[in-house]
Formats: C-alpha cells, sequence, structure tokens
C-alpha cells in the first residue's frame, strides 16, 4: 500500500509545497493537465500524491483517506473538533502565513481591545435589541477564542464570500479573518483589535493518526521524514 500524502491543488500553496518538498530531494509534480487531480513523486518509493482543495485536506486526514496532508494550520484548527487527537504536526513549513484576527470599524474609536467589544456587544444588544454580528467563515476558532476571553453578547454570522466587505454591507458590525497584509482591511475601514490575534496561521504537514499506518507505509514514512528532516510521531 503506498503511502497518499495530500497537497493543495493550485495556486501558490501548491507551489510552494513543491519547492519546499523539491528542496529537500522530493520531487513533486501535476500529472497530466491542469484539471487532474493526481500527480507524481521522485525520491522515495511507495509515495503517492493526491491533490486536494486546502479546505479539503483536514477532512481527509481526519478520515484517514490520506496519510500525510499539507494545509494551512487555521483550516486543521477550525474543521477538525480534536484536531490534536485526530492529526499529529508533523512541521510547520514557513509559508503561507496568515493570521486570524478580529477587527472593527476605523470609526469605533473607543473599541481597541476584545473587553472594549465585549463592553461595545453589550451597549450594542441594549440598543439595538439583538446580538452584535461578527461574519467569519472560521466559526469553531473564534467561537473558542471569546469564550476564554468571556465576550457572551454577539453571534456568528457565516461569510462565504469577501467577509471584509459585510460591514459596509451592513451584514455585521464586525469581522473575524484571515488576513496576511492588512491591506484589504484598511480599504475597507477596519482596524484589527489590539489583542484580537486568533491564531497565525502557516502552511504545515500533518500527519493522519486513524490512517492504516501497516509495516510498510510506517516504512515509507521513516525514509521520507529522514529525507525531510522532520519527525513524524503519531
Amino acid at each position: 500500500m503506498s503511502l497518499k500524502i495530500g497537497v493543495p491543488s493550485k495556486g501558490r500553496l501548491m507551489e510552494k509545497t513543491f519547492d519546499w518538498f523539491g528542496e529537500r530531494g522530493v520531487t513533486m509534480a501535476r500529472s497530466g493537465s491542469d484539471r487532474e487531480y493526481a500527480g507524481a513523486v521522485e525520491g522515495v518509493q511507495g509515495v503517492e500524491l493526491v491533490l486536494l482543495s486546502a479546505g479539503e485536506i483536514p477532512r481527509e486526514l481526519a478520515a484517514g483517506r490520506i496519510h500525510l496532508g499539507v494545509t494551512g494550520s487555521d483550516l486543521v484548527r477550525d474543521k477538525l473538533a480534536d484536531w490534536s487527537v485526530q492529526v499529529a504536526e508533523v512541521a510547520q513549513l514557513g509559508f503561507g502565513h496568515a493570521d486570524l484576527i478580529i477587527a472593527v470599524p476605523v470609526a469605533w474609536i473607543d473599541v481597541d481591545t476584545v473587553d472594549d467589544l465585549d463592553a461595545a456587544a453589550a451597549a450594542f444588544r441594549k440598543t439595538h435589541g439583538f446580538r452584535l454580528r461578527i461574519a467569519t467563515k472560521y466559526h469553531r476558532l473564534v467561537r473558542e477564542f471569546l469564550t476564554d476571553q468571556d465576550v457572551a453578547d454577539y453571534q456568528l454570522v457565516d461569510s462565504q464570500g469577501a467577509t471584509e466587505g459585510t460591514v459596509k454591507n451592513l451584514t455585521a458590525e464586525a469581522i473575524a479573518d484571515i488576513t496576511s497584509s492588512g491591506e484589504t482591511l484598511r480599504a475597507n475601514h477596519l482596524k484589527i483589535l489590539s489583542d484580537g490575534l486568533i491564531h497565525a496561521s502557516q502552511a504545515t504537514l500533518f500527519a493522519a493518526r486513524s490512517a492504516e499506518w501497516d509495516p510498510q507505509t510506517r516504512a515509507v514514512l521513516e525514509e521520507l521524514s529522514e529525507k525531510l528532516g522532520v519527525q513524524a510521531k503519531l
């Protein structure tokens, strides 16, 4: 049985992942056309490349359908309830950096911290009769963060499009989203809370604890880990 490794199927994440492995003597390449989600691996025998969207990889790891996977650490933490039980973090790859943050309108001059947001949320509910809305794609991570900070008077609204535009469009009062440069936030007149960093994400190599790790795949993992200079503890 081959050791299956899931890699993002397109864009800079795929290219950077191929580069990272290639620099360590493991060559990855897409097979055929850009529409084919299969690839080839050279440098270690018994490794099968599976090209998936970055968002699919956490689910495939949790189900044990792939042995290893490269995706954002934010996606694993948000999509898997008990992520550390389901997967093992093998290596941070040093690219794909993005911060999951909470941002509010620049016009809210008295709101700079999460405590300020808590007070603003309570005042908002008293004034408007409903909870302050925070638009996000990252429900689990945001809810856990705000619970830890004792913020209660809010509701999360799902955003699958341009989250930064939800405040301007009056469908939310604040947002929690991924940002790398902050330019889009500034363009939409939003500011990051000074203590509003929820998670500093980057591309990470994970191993699936529930995958079928027979003697053959374990031997491949050992050889691959040695070549990559990492340690995989399942």
